[in-house]
């Protein structure tokens, strides 16, 4: 069995900027003007403190020229900062967006290109917490906690030099009474966090895979008589996320450690301060100075805190978003097959296995020319299905190779290996919309007009005109209102506008009306014109009118039979 790159459940939370800095490069321009525009916001903010404490000393020293001043110069900073901190906002939050957006292009177009055998391996639950809740939580931190991040960050540093430049002692004291509580505080959320927001994660993942799982099984279940019995599973996920939770919560409570820090401080600076002031070191303007950008210090360190605390949650989910980005990267194709065969489509000793040491194919040789119309037979199980994605480049063999014109379907652009080979499975997937949003899935940005030509090249303009609106038919959700047969008679049209080489059908089991199994007869028969055709064939009329039939038992290919 070939490997597939597993997603990890919790993973490596270490150096996430540093990896998922070749994703945002493209926007660094944007993001450093953003960066800096909010940095003179902050900036604005950090002296207001000091202008106050001009003007208070500008009182007591009867200065009404120094008092005007610093109230100008208060005016001027708050004006400043409210517009500064409005460009700011609008400049993080348009880079920010650009940056969610094209994650999400890309993790849409990497699971859309990513081998079968990766989606069958994992939780679709997982995958879909991955692509969409963990996008919009990075979304949510980019709008709402990045401009307070990157502001609570630059006022610290921006009060920090003011204070130490007003008053060394101060200062120090500062320093001395506030620094090392914070620290102890912070090494205690930090590594709290990093234990519990990961297993919150995981567990939140699972509890989403369970429940979608529920969702697509309900009818089974009820039939089954086995509601009970899953509820007790989902009970068990959504418990098992309840004590997840309440272990994060747990982390994030240590912050509020950091208020009684902030009293004790702010007491030690009016004492001091007060002290210092009446021995003439320093004047009350300085003490109205500290005590505000204080306050200001405190309440930023505080919010650093929570934000902080949301950063840490945030990289939780970009962590296991590019575990998901590492886990569906294309692999490298470091040389390309040479070319044996003038043209065809061949399986050579193709071996396949959904579990390792369980092989659902063994060996598989098979040959088809170019326009042969060949039929695979064979009980279920026998692996019809499974040879058919192999052929088409849905799988790729564990051994063996597959080649068309000679060359490795493993070595083809996948855009270009979708347009010439084409699989019409059983059950053509439809999404809910009309006939129309269902027939423009097919590459190449096709048009009503192409539409209605493929439509009418198949002989299916008259099915097409019988629909209540045509074209604009609602389908409903998932396409119910369609019939397996009527599904098919899509995947046909669909086919017809991609104009495949090779077209792999695998032929409807349901018992289908006679009128629907009499248009898909008629419209393969046109379909089928100069190129090869492959069925998967279950009917004993459809075996009788191929030219070939390979039957298939156990994973091995039994006989071949030509007809007459």
């Amino acid at each position: 069995m070939a490997d597939v790159r597993m997603l990890t459940e919790e993973p490596d939370q270490r150096h996430v900027l540093r990896r998922a800095w070749p994703h945002l490069r493209r926007h660094r321009t944007a993001m450093a003007g953003a960066v800096a525009v909010n940095l003179l916001a902050t900036l604005a903010l950090t002296l207001v403190p000091v202008a106050v404490g001009r003007a208070v000393d500008a009182v007591l020293d009867h200065d009404r020229q120094g008092l005007m001043t610093s109230a100008a110069m208060v005016f001027v900073l708050v004006i400043a900062r409210t517009v500064l901190l409005r460009r700011s906002e609008l400049l993080l939050t348009r880079t920010g967006e650009r940056v969610v957006h094209d994650l999400r292009d890309l993790v849409v177009e990497r699971l859309g290109g990513t081998p079968l055998r990766f989606l069958e391996a994992h939780r679709g639950g997982d995958l879909l917490q991955r692509a969409t809740v963990e996008i919009a939580e990075l979304a949510t931190f980019v709008r709402g906690q990045l401009p307070d991040l990157i502001s609570l960050a630059g006022y610290v540093v921006f009060a920090t030099i003011v204070l130490l430049t007003s008053s060394w002692q101060l200062f120090l004291l500062l320093v001395l009474v506030f620094a090392p509580p914070m620290w102890l505080l912070a090494r205690i959320v930090r590594r709290a966090a990093e234990r519990a927001y990961p297993a919150e994660a995981a567990a939140r993942s699972t509890l989403t895979s369970t429940f979608s799982e529920s969702l697509l099984a309900r009818e089974q279940l009820q039939i089954d008589g086995a509601t009970g019995t899953w509820l007790s599973r989902l009970r068990a996920d959504a418990d098992g996320y309840y004590r997840r939770a309440r272990a994060a919560q747990g982390a994030a409570t240590w912050i509020d450690g950091t208020w009684i820090v902030q009293g004790i401080t702010s007491a030690a600076l009016l004492v001091a301060g007060g002290i210092l002031a009446a021995n003439g070191h320093v004047t009350v303007g300085v003490v109205v100075t500290f005590v505000l950008a204080g306050r200001d210090l405190f309440s930023s360190v505080d919010d650093l805190t929570l934000v902080v605390g949301d950063l840490l949650e945030t990289r939780v989910g970009l962590a296991r978003l590019l575990d998901l980005l590492t886990a569906t990267t294309p692999l490298e194709i470091t040389e390309k097959a040479e070319k044996t065969d003038s043209a065809g489509l061949v399986a050579e000793a193709v071996t396949y296995s959904y579990n390792a040491g369980e092989r659902v194919l063994h060996g598989v040789t098979v040959h088809f020319e170019p326009g042969e119309h060949v039929g695979l037979a064979g009980e279920t199980g026998s692996g019809k299905t499974t040879l058919a994605k192999l052929l088409c480049g849905l799988y790729l063999p564990d051994s063996g190779t597959v080649r068309l014109g000679g060359v490795d379907l493993a070595s083809l652009d996948v855009a270009d290996l979708r347009k010439r080979l084409v699989l019409i499975p059983q059950q053509v997937h439809l999404i809910a919309g009309t006939l129309a949003d269902n027939l423009a899935l097919t590459p190449g940005g096709k048009t009503r007009d192409d539409f209605a030509a493929a439509a009418a090249a198949l002989g299916l303009s008259t099915w097409i005109g019988a629909l209540p609106d045509g074209f604009d038919t609602e389908l409903g959700r998932r396409g119910e209102r369609f019939s397996a047969g009527e599904r098919q008679l899509v995947g046909l049209i669909r086919a017809a506008m991609t104009d495949p080489e090779v077209l792999i059908l695998d032929e409807a089991t349901a018992d289908l009306d006679p009128a629907t199994a009499e248009r898909i007869e008629q419209a393969l028969a046109r379909l089928r014109e100069r190129r090869t055709v492959l069925v998967i064939a279950h009917r004993p009329a459809t075996i009788a009118r191929l030219p070939r039939v390979i039957r298939l038992h156990a994973g091995l290919v039994t006989t071949e039979e030509s007809c007459p």
